[in-house]
């Protein structure tokens, strides 16, 4: 039978309280959080290539801690660090020259970031690589990408599944999703950031989508819906109606092809994650 998950990427905002957090809810978001949810996204640990000898890993303290707040039968959608994914350094000062990341997929480095999340190894759902858009100074095309992704990934850990998110739209072609049928990888819906609307994505490669997918809900104006809200996270600001009952139709169309399924839900989505899932619930009569 095939697993749907749905749950919010990150899980720590006070503006939550009265919607499903408590007042205590300080004490321990997450493991209030898994009282209501069986699945988080983890993306703190992205944030990672600080300078090229400087590089952020998860702490082990941090690792058993939220392995320990959460059930047995919770999962764990977890982003790759970024000092893996990004092909160079982020460049603010556009006037100068691109400086390579020396670290891009290295799998040394994985390796170690693996043994950090070894305890909560039981509980991850998907490893999740988001790459960025990857202009002609970073990557020559699809073919350049698929062949370093591939020699890769084909060096990784099998006991996990791994998933791919990308930030460029010409890349969704059908040589991409028969690379993830071939490598038995999980497709990343990202709705937001330019992307094309992930409905139509679907609609055109479903066949090669058979086993795991992820659908993360973002919104188009990160900073716009953060003006709009505050920060304070905790009433629709922005509905999105009609695309939740797409979401939903392409929900039942993967669990019907017996797809493993997160959803990840963004406070940027509509302006409160736990109130878009309530939605989509009444969508997918839950």
């Amino acid at each position: 039978m095939p697993t749907l998950r749905i749950g919010t990427c990150s899980w720590k905002y006070p503006s939550w309280k009265g919607i499903i957090y408590s007042e205590k809810a300080e004490q321990n978001y997450l493991q209030e959080y898994s009282h209501h949810y069986n699945t988080v996204e983890i993306d703190q640990w992205f944030w990672s290539l600080i300078t090229q000898n400087k590089i952020l890993l998860p702490k082990e303290d941090d690792v058993k801690s939220y392995v320990d707040s959460v059930p047995d039968d919770f999962k764990f959608t977890v982003k790759i660090p970024n000092s893996i994914s990004l092909t160079h350094f982020y460049n603010i000062d556009r006037t100068r020259l691109l400086k390579p990341n020396p670290h891009f997929l290295s799998v040394e480095l994985f390796n170690k970031f693996l043994e950090l999340l070894e305890p909560m190894s039981k509980k991850i759902g998907v490893l999740m690589f988001q790459f960025e858009y990857l202009n002609k100074q970073k990557m020559s095309g699809l073919e350049e990408f698929l062949n370093k992704f591939g020699s890769f990934v084909d060096k990784l850990d099998k006991r996990y599944t791994y998933g791919i998110e990308l930030r460029n739209p010409n890349y969704l072609k059908q040589s991409f999703f028969e690379f993830l049928e071939q490598k038995n990888l999980a497709m990343v819906f990202l709705q937001g950031y330019f992307m094309p609307h992930i409905w139509n994505t679907f609609s055109e490669f479903k066949s090669h989508i058979n086993s795991t997918a992820v659908i993360r809900l973002h919104g188009p104006d990160r900073a716009g819906m953060e003006e709009k809200t505050n920060n304070i996270w905790n009433k629709i600001v922005e509905p999105k109606d009609e695309e939740i009952n797409k979401v939903a139709e392409m929900i039942y169309s993967l669990t019907q092809k017996d797809v493993d399924l997160y959803l990840n839900i963004n406070n940027h989505y509509e302006g409160s994650a736990p109130l878009t899932i309530e939605k989509l619930k009444q969508q997918l009569k839950f």
